[in-house]
């Protein structure tokens, strides 16, 4: 059963399509990166598994139950964490946290541990009783996660949770997130910078004018996006060897020798420069449709030829370039609301 499960989920702002159709899986425990320019769907998604909005066609299902029109279901089983979020000022930290608990009818008893567990989660104790408004801007995204998890749901829902913050925060966002992995806890966070994501997500779906373009693992985003790889194989001697070796192993494609410039090695005269080199350093690029017990078959070679490899590194094709170049082509008309909608 998954954690997560659209079917062709639709909403209109009006005469604005701002979510088409959208088929979506989430299995449980996963962190899924959804990603998409501004204005792609991904707020609109977000508040509809949250409850906040009601679908105009199509159907959600969280962990097997059926999103009713009045978001029961969401607000038992989800937390959701918005991009742009309120905070009560004149609140010390404890106390926001107590207010939401109490919202959320948890009985007086359990409130106290409840916030004192939060607070330590996010490793916020020592600013307990701070007031809201002195906290930075990456505290206050630690505050509202941990409001999120005030009620203990098993799915949340982060829209664009590193907004606005430092590399510092953003690596403490990174633990934390894996931390509430470990929990067992099923995490959509939604970005439009893919590479943001690619450290943490153990899946990624992105999105373009409301219709998904690609999802799955990294692996198979690469592949549905047309994205290969290269590997840069440095080499202290015997290039020809080692360019034998490449051309003989399933999965290598073109080869380019990057010495003073790049020469392709598929001319007639790529062997006479290879032996002309070949007693001193050099650096083959090498196109990749292999996996990686393939790259690495390809390193034992290398080495039982008596190749002195001295670099061997996968340089995957840049993930944002492709994004860019895939939705560029794509209509900008879906929306994530009318204006007013986004504040």
């Amino acid at each position: 059963m998954s954690a997560i499960e659209t079917t062709s989920l639709t909403r209109r702002y009006g005469r604005t399509l701002a979510l088409r159709g959208l088929d979506l899986r989430i299995e449980r425990g996963e962190i899924f990166g959804f990603v998409g320019p501004n204005g792609a769907g991904k707020t609109t998604t977000l508040r509809l598994l949250a409850g906040l909005l009601e679908p105009t066609s199509g159907e959600i299902q969280l962990l097997g139950e059926r999103l009713d029109t009045r978001g029961r279901v969401a607000q038992r089983l989800v937390g959701y964490m918005p991009d742009f979020f309120g905070v009560y000022d004149d609140l010390r930290v404890w106390e926001y946290l107590d207010f939401w608990a109490r919202c959320y009818d948890l009985p007086k008893f359990k409130r106290r541990s409840t916030v004192d567990g939060l607070l330590d989660l996010v490793d916020l104790a020592p600013k307990r009783d701070a007031l809201v408004q002195t906290l930075s801007r990456g505290m206050q995204q630690r505050l509202c996660l941990a409001h999120a998890l005030v009620h203990d749901p098993p799915i949340l829902l982060l829209d664009e949770p590193a907004s606005g913050l430092d590399p510092r925060a953003r690596v403490e966002l990174r633990e934390l997130l894996l931390a509430l992995r470990e929990m067992g806890k099923t995490i959509l966070l939604s970005s439009h910078i893919l590479s943001e994501l690619a450290e943490v997500c153990s899946s990624l779906g992105i999105i373009q004018g409301g219709k998904l373009l690609a999802s799955g693992s990294l692996e198979e985003v690469r592949r549905q996006l047309g994205a290969g790889s290269r590997l840069r194989i440095a080499v202290r001697a015997k290039a020809s060897t080692a360019v034998a070796v490449v051309r003989a192993t399933p999965g290598a494609g073109g080869i380019v020798l990057d010495q003073d410039g790049h020469h392709d090695m598929s001319g007639p005269s790529a062997d006479r420069l290879i032996e002309d080199l070949a007693d001193g350093p050099t650096t083959l690029l090498v196109d990749w449709s292999g996996d990686d017990d393939g790259a690495s078959s390809l390193l034992a070679r290398l080495v039982a030829a008596s190749v002195p490899v001295r670099t061997f590194a996968d340089e995957r094709n840049d993930l944002e370039d492709l994004f860019l170049q895939l939705t560029a082509a794509e209509p900008e008309d879906g929306e994530d609301g009318p204006p007013e909608s986004r504040t």
